[in-house]
């Protein structure tokens, strides 16, 4: 077991010519705890890969350091840093078999022919790779290629674990079900700890214990799954987890008490399971309801979220409806269970359980304390 602790963390890549330095990384403050998966996620070029680069040792951290286990690793080669990493791009030696690719990183280390081989077996056997283990790379699938990385990580011992988008280049289908593998792996080292970049939100809500969401070079928050699907600290994370994005509308908080109601500028009055104070009454807010939360609204209800259906996807178990609302730009998208009867150009009303709403001011969700 390994604890991994990053302390003010940060790198700042050199000028090149007339150009100003950039700023990578900043401030990151984290503490893994042993046998713990964090999943890091964040839009293209918030900083992920680097980081785990920094942790393995390939890249040079400009300020702060990091600890395994309270030593401080910074200095140290990356051979040395009890870490193993996990490419997107799996970079097995064509011209070796499984058992010689898992076994190179032993080998390189010179350890005893035995010890590789019962190592190697292991790891083979924990993968479910043992008929395979005299093919070349050329002779498996994908997902076994990605399975040898994976062995050939897990046969050095590490203390920490490193994945840095392994299933990306995997079809959808061979996507999933590498992620159940991953799954299962957990299962059988639950004392490994590891961080995992992705930027498949299922593969984070479900490997994850705790998600790290990287924006503008810093981390901007940290939680279970769920506490960040259900508790987003803010408009950004909201959006960001969540596959159909979260609708958001602006509108004017009209009224206040244990429950608050809040006017929408497209029209349509929405109430939220949120205590407010009478001076919050007038205040501009952003509400925000998931796709997965908006249900039909009777007819009658002239309190409801109306909009005109320009889009139907009918994916069997779910309809997503996209509709247009005057005076709006971006659709409003609702996930409704099952196949719907609506067709294209019908105007319908939604609404949402008061508890589902999110409401946001100046950006910060009201519902998570400063």
């Amino acid at each position: 077991m390994a604890e991994l602790k990053l302390k003010e963390l940060g790198k700042t890549l050199q000028a090149r010519r007339r150009f100003e330095p950039v700023r990578v990384l900043s401030d990151i403050n984290l503490h893994v705890r042993s046998g713990e998966t964090l999943v890091i996620v964040g839009p293209s070029g918030a900083g992920k890969s680097m980081l785990l680069r920094m942790i393995a040792g390939l890249e040079d951290i400009t300020e702060g350091s990091i600890e395994i286990d309270g030593v401080a690793i910074n200095d140290l080669p990356p051979g040395e840093r009890g870490v193993s990493m996990v490419f997107q791009a799996h970079a097995l030696y064509p011209h070796m078999n499984v058992y010689d690719n898992m076994a190179f990183a032993l080998s390189v280390a010179r350890k005893s022919r035995a010890v590789i081989d019962e190592e190697v077996r292991k790891a083979a056997r924990l993968l479910e790779l043992e008929p395979l283990l005299e093919r070349l790379p050329g002779e498996l699938s994908e997902g076994q290629r990605q399975r040898v990385a994976i062995g050939r990580a897990i046969v050095r011992k590490p203390d920490v674990f490193l994945f840095d988008e392994p299933l990306s280049d995997l079809d959808a289908t061979l996507r999933a079900a590498v992620r159940v593998e991953l799954a299962r792996l957990k299962q059988k080292l639950p004392e490994a700890t590891m961080l995992f970049v992705t930027h498949d939100l299922a593969e984070a809500m479900t490997l994850a214990d705790r998600i790290v969401v990287l924006a503008d070079r810093k981390i901007v928050q940290v939680g279970p799954p769920l506490e960040l699907y259900d508790r987003p600290i803010n408009e950004f994370v909201a959006r960001f987890i969540g596959t159909p994005a979260i609708n958001l509308w602006a509108g004017r908080i009209t009224g206040t008490g244990d429950e608050t109601t809040v006017t929408l500028d497209e029209g349509g009055v929405v109430k939220v399971d949120l205590p407010t104070e009478s001076g919050d009454e007038g205040k501009i807010v952003n509400l925000g309801i998931r796709p997965e939360h908006l249900t039909r609204a009777p007819r009658f209800d002239d309190a409801a979220i109306r909009g005109r259906v320009t889009h139907i996807e009918a994916l069997g178990e779910v309809t997503l409806l996209h509709l247009q609302q005057d005076g709006r730009t971006d659709p409003v998208i609702a996930k409704l269970p099952g196949s719907q009867r609506i067709s294209r150009g019908a105007e319908i009303r939604l609404q949402a359980a008061p508890e589902m709403v999110q409401l946001f001011h100046e950006g910060r969700s009201m519902r998570v304390s400063p």
